[in-house]
């Protein structure tokens, strides 16, 4: 009888304990997180120095960020025993210390990490990011890695489908369409090859979760891709990752390099009949290679435009055939609902947002980093709770929530809790999930001016509402905010936010008038006053 994946996974992670004994034994664990935000404050120094150090019975390992960006970097000891200490802030300096302390064995009495930054979330996608070596196929299996995957492969494709659309997970890249649904219609759509495209991309502003995940778990994504693959017939996936995200694709396509060497991807995977291969894509530049048919159009080799929909691309995607887009949240907390169950997921959350999200959080908190929390938790306990409020001194102004694609809220607005759609009527959304505290050094007018900024400078030129519009919206803001603008100008913004909105291409150019319309709704009288109206 041959063995199901279930064992098949068993006997990989059996290998990966035996080489984890012979390699390490008991040996101190040393982990220096090393992401894309700890490397601006020299945590790749902190651990080449570390490398360098006499310290023997340890040995040194390169984790993530776990997300608690405000204290790093952070060098994390466990000693065999179970205890240790996490140092937070480390500079070259204090280098030395730290390995005369592990030399020593200190238990951890003296821990740094500010736990009520963690305590307020639940950390299913995120979860022991920070803690497991990024590079590292070993440590991720043996703490629960591809379980997931071998209970998928355990069931038919339309078995997994089923928990998936159970669980109510929605994608987390800003759209918030039934994940479930969207692999059943792929997969209902009778024409091969068909496709799976990680949508990696995340080049808005504001925005880092995803490469947290690619940095710190970059296998719990490829596990979720394998899983959405299987369920939706698929045999050839693509990573599309950030063109600047150096790190981020260096530790993916690692990631990618072991799971083939351990009989993850390729042929027969975990000794069953089904096979996917994987490759990895970076992207072409610009916010708007975000949006999905302009990802595709780059990676067929034409301009970052937008394709006309329908088609959809679950009909007709990369090359003409049924594609599967998803994005990295969305995928990795997919081993979760599969090891855990739908149920276990679908009671986080709410009954119309099930499960967690992933914020990115910055601006003017006294702990800025990402955060994995219930959805249908509210911005203030992000800000507040979580991100501890503003810098000393100053006072919370509002924020600015979804990016350039959403809009500013007042103080008034923040007990709002996170979700799927609108946050509110004037097209504050929550987006793929950045959260930027304001106080009063900046105008929450000014703060819609660089969005609506943003927008233009990024359109891709295709369409004439969006090309023409965005830069017209902002030469109405700069009128009015310098004291030039007229009531002219305030219908002018009305009338272009309405129409940009309506006749544009894509989402860019769909949604750049919500900056405007959130600036019109709660900060109107200002602008009125500016207009010579008040």
């Amino acid at each position: 009888m041959t063995d199901g994946p279930v064992d098949v996974l068993a006997t990989v992670r059996e290998a990966a304990r035996d080489r984890r004994q012979s390699e390490r034994g008991d040996k101190t664990r040393v982990v220096v997180q090393v992401g894309h935000c700890s490397q601006a404050v020299g945590a790749g120094e902190v651990a080449g120095i570390l490398a360098s150090a006499d310290m023997k019975g340890a040995y040194l390992l390169t984790a993530g960020c776990d997300g608690a960006c405000f204290d790093a970097p952070q060098v994390v000891v466990t000693h065999s025993s179970g205890a240790g200490v996490r140092y937070t802030r480390v500079g070259p300096e204090a280098v030395g210390r730290i390995a005369g302390d592990i030399a020593a064995g200190l238990d951890g009495a003296d821990d740094q990490r500010d736990a009520s930054f963690f305590a307020g979330q639940r950390r299913i996608a995120l979860d022991l990011c920070g803690e497991l070596d990024s590079t590292d196929i070993d440590d991720y299996v043996l703490h629960g890695g591809y379980e997931g995957l071998a209970r998928a492969l355990a069931l038919t494709p339309e078995g997994v489908i089923e928990e998936v659309k159970d669980s109510g997970l929605r994608g987390r890249g800003g759209a918030y369409f039934p994940a479930g649904a969207k692999w059943e219609s792929a997969r209902a759509v009778d024409s091969s090859p068909r496709y799976l495209v990680v949508n990696a991309e995340e080049g808005e502003p504001g925005l880092f979760k995803d490469r947290h995940l690619m940095e710190g778990v970059p296998h719990r994504i490829i596990e979720g891709t394998i899983v959405a693959a299987y369920a939706t017939g698929i045999n050839q996936a693509y990573i599309y990752v950030n063109a600047e995200a150096n790190l981020s694709s260096e530790r993916v396509e690692h990631a990618i390099t072991q799971a083939y060497d351990n009989g993850l991807l390729g042929d027969k995977i975990l000794g069953t009949g089904y096979g996917l291969a994987i490759e990895m894509r970076r992207g072409a530049g610009g916010y708007v290679c975000g949006e999905e048919t302009t990802m595709l159009n780059t990676m067929e080799g034409y301009r970052r435009e937008p394709r006309l929909r329908p088609p959809f691309p679950t009909t007709s995607g990369l090359w003409a055939k049924p594609t599967v887009i998803n994005n990295c949240e969305t995928l990795a907390s997919v081993p979760f609902i599969l090891t855990r169950g739908a149920r276990a997921f679908s009671d986080i959350g709410s009954e119309k947002a099930t499960g967690t999200k992933i914020v990115s959080l910055s601006g003017s908190v006294v702990r800025p980093g990402i955060a994995e929390v219930p959805m249908g938790t509210s911005l203030r306990e992000i800000i507040v709770s979580l991100g501890k409020g503003p810098m000393p001194g100053h006072t919370l102004t509002g924020a600015a929530v979804g990016g350039p694609s959403s809009g500013v809220f007042p103080p008034s607005m923040l007990d709002t809790p996170i979700g799927p759609g609108m946050l509110h009527e004037s097209g504050v959304m929550l987006g793929a999930g950045g959260v930027v505290a304001l106080d009063e050094r900046v105008s929450a007018l000014e703060v819609v001016r660089r969005l609506a900024a943003y927008n233009a400078a990024e359109s891709c030129g295709k369409c004439t509402p969006c090309r023409e519009g965005t830069p017209r919206m902002v030469d109405a803001l700069e009128r009015l905010m310098s004291g030039r603008g007229s009531p002219g100008d305030l219908d002018e913004l009305r009338y272009l936010a309405e129409v940009v909105g309506l006749a544009s291409l894509c989402g860019l150019g769909q949604a750049a008038g919500a900056p405007i319309n959130s600036g019109l709704h709660f900060f109107g009288d200002e602008l009125a006053m500016m207009a010579g109206m008040g």
